[in-house]
């Protein structure tokens, strides 16, 4: 019986065994390589060998290449379908400043969409920015509310039609032939032929003169005259000179005009109807022949001048 306890004593002691060692723990995420790591084997790859880079180069010599060829067909394509809209509502008989006005809203659609074709070369989402932008849409109001101002202007332009491809307006402080109605902007071309783009913000937001809008003009001819001179002998003079005077409408009389006494001279002012194509080289003339009538008259044009009247001796030093 003894004997059996220590057997079974001895079955009970505990068997001694290795340590197992714990399995090594993933590294965490944030211990990953990162784009810095990256790019900084990347390039210590091209630097032992250059050679890998060759394919990244082809790729984006391809990206380039579908970029540029994109732009130069939108741009052809937008140019010819302006051309072909212009021309269509012409034929119309529709006003050219409003055809030109679409001709350039199509325009601007075919780069719009050949925008968005270079974003999906370089794998960006259209769909993706259209919503950001649609996020966005209060700042990108404000950023560009003056170009949303030139457009809404622009439009208003069309619609009030205050002027017209051709018509010489004076806007802004500035003189010019209107050239076209785009959308932003408008351009002029003055007559020492300068080019002038005014935003269309500017242009409706301010007074505004179409000097061709009539068919005729009237040219006004300013002159003084000496006291000296006959009043009805001057006027004789002058009507004779603007009566005749080459040019002027037969159907509207030739006005003179006794406009002024001022300080030194009687003002006078002769008017005649005109074309209004015929109004710079008319008012030449008349200027020219007012002149030379007076002289040949002996009616004097005096010029500014101040007459000083002393009281009194005048005390002279010894």
């Amino acid at each position: 019986m003894q004997n059996d306890q220590e057997v079974g004593a001895e079955q009970t002691e505990p068997v001694e065994t290795a340590p197992v060692e714990p399995a090594p723990e993933a590294p965490p995420a944030d211990e990953e390589p990162g784009i810095i790591e990256e790019a900084t084997g990347f390039i210590s790859g091209v630097i032992e060998d250059p050679s890998i880079i060759i394919p990244y180069l082809v790729d984006a010599g391809i990206v380039v290449l579908k970029v540029i060829a994109i732009f130069i067909i939108a741009r052809i394509i937008a140019k010819t379908l302006k051309r072909i809209v212009v021309k269509g509502l012409v034929r119309a008989k529709l006003d050219q400043t409003i055809a030109k006005f679409f001709g350039n809203i199509v325009a601007w659609a075919v780069m719009i969409i050949a925008i968005m074709a270079i974003l999906e070369s370089f794998n960006v989402r259209t769909t993706g920015l259209a919503a950001v932008i649609a996020g966005a849409s209060r700042a990108i109001g404000l950023a560009f509310q003056g170009s949303l101002g030139n457009l809404a202007s622009g439009i208003m332009l069309m619609v009030f039609r205050p002027f017209r491809v051709g018509d010489v307006i004076t806007v802004s402080g500035v003189t010019g032939k209107v050239e076209e109605v785009e959308l932003f902007s408008t351009i002029l071309d003055t007559p020492d032929n300068r080019r002038l783009i005014i935003p269309n913000g500017a242009i409706f937001g301010s007074t505004l003169e179409n000097i061709t809008h009539h068919q005729t003009r009237r040219v006004d001819v300013n002159v003084g005259t000496v006291y000296s001179a006959d009043l009805d002998q001057t006027r004789e003079v002058l009507m004779r000179a603007a009566s005749g005077v080459h040019g002027r409408l037969p159907d509207r009389d030739a006005v003179v005009f006794l406009s002024e006494l001022g300080d030194s001279a009687i003002a006078w002012s002769v008017r005649v109807w005109v074309n209004t194509a015929d109004f710079w080289a008319v008012k030449e003339r008349l200027t020219r022949d007012v002149k030379v009538a007076l002289d040949n008259a002996g009616i004097g044009i005096p010029f500014p001048q101040m007459d000083i009247h002393i009281d009194g001796a005048v005390a002279r030093d010894a």
